[in-house]
């Protein structure tokens, strides 16, 4: 791998970001807008909005980077962008790492902005520290992020693409423990959600709000970040190199 090489990659999408100013506010302004709507959704109940605000703060930014990721790694395939860039004398790793930075950097961007919001205008307080809350929605989000690169394989359109939030992202929210509490489930449906990583990026963030930096806390950051790594590592797989 050569890190000048993907550092070159890296600017390349984040000048074509720059270029689509709506896909930048989508990243930026959709979860932002979320927490607005939930802090005003619970304004005559503050202790409702303290509950859930702080595990959705790092949820919101995993939904958007998947669509967002999922969509524009999409349009690379199929307008032969990136067949085009694999004929040149650069590795799968070395073009993997710099959409990876593009992209982690505009999830650190966009975590750190809803986190803003709602620390210091939403009034959000939780008892362990903010910087900790604030690291976790920014994993979530690379987390978002990987699973968005891995999915736009799969799919030959836009509009695939975005199927592929209900089909991938949805069962993960409403099985990973902020609906109903993982040990009042059924059986099998604990036993799958065992098995999706979302639920361990709840379950960190819900130990790092309560200031509880156990052994569990430590197995969910683990679990989060191999799965990170194992979503990037089958995105390159489904990278293929054409000859002339």
């Amino acid at each position: 791998m050569s890190p000048r090489v993907a550092a070159a990659v890296a600017l390349r999408v984040l000048t074509q970001l720059r270029r689509d100013p709506r896909t930048v506010a989508l990243l930026i302004a959709v979860p932002s807008v979320l927490i607005i709507l939930l802090h005003e959704l619970f304004a005559g109940r503050e202790q409702v909005f303290q509950h859930v605000g702080g595990p959705l703060l790092g949820l919101f930014p995993f939904v958007s980077m998947f669509v967002v990721t999922s969509v524009t790694m999409l349009r690379e395939r199929t307008s032969g962008t990136l067949e085009r860039l694999m004929t040149l004398p650069l590795a799968k790793l070395d073009l993997l790492v710099g959409y990876a930075i593009a992209f982690g950097s505009m999830a650190a961007v966009q975590a750190s902005v809803v986190s803003a919001i709602a620390f210091t205008w939403l009034d959000l307080h939780t008892d362990g520290p903010v910087w900790a809350v604030v690291a976790l929605a920014i994993g979530n989000a690379v987390l978002g992020m990987a699973l968005g690169l891995l999915a736009s394989a799969f799919a030959s359109t836009e509009f695939q693409a975005v199927q592929f939030m209900p089909a991938i992202v949805l069962p993960q929210m409403l099985l990973c423990g902020l609906f109903v509490a993982r040990d009042e489930m059924a059986d099998w449906l604990r036993v799958l959600s065992a098995a999706l990583p979302l639920t361990y990026a709840y379950d960190a963030l819900a130990h790092a709000i309560a200031n509880q930096f156990d052994a569990r806390f430590s197995v969910d950051v683990c679990v989060v970040l191999g799965a990170t790594l194992l979503a990037l590592l089958l995105g390159a797989l489904t990278l293929r190199r054409r000859t002339a």
